[in-house]
């Protein structure tokens, strides 16, 4: 029996969840989409690593303590 679109979908999500993954969404502003389109370019990495890499790299940059650095630099650079 053939599975429609839908039902694939949702086996496909309920697979990720199986395996420890979260599905996050939201939408990027027009200065992320621009850095978005970059990384995408210059790195060839899918929506789901630049996504992973980016709560990562806030994260490392709140446990050094550079998180107000961090956001001062986007905010200077306007990003």
């Amino acid at each position: 029996m053939a599975l429609t679109n839908a039902e694939k979908q949702r086996r496909y999500r309920e697979r990720q969840k199986e395996g420890g993954k979260k599905e996050m969404r939201g939408y990027l502003s027009k200065e992320a989409l621009e850095c978005y389109q970059l990384i995408s370019e210059q790195t060839n990495w899918n929506d789901s690593i630049i996504l992973s890499n980016a709560v990562r790299l806030t994260y490392a940059a709140y446990k050094n303590g550079q998180i107000g650095l961090l956001n001062n630099w986007l905010n200077k650079n306007n990003l």
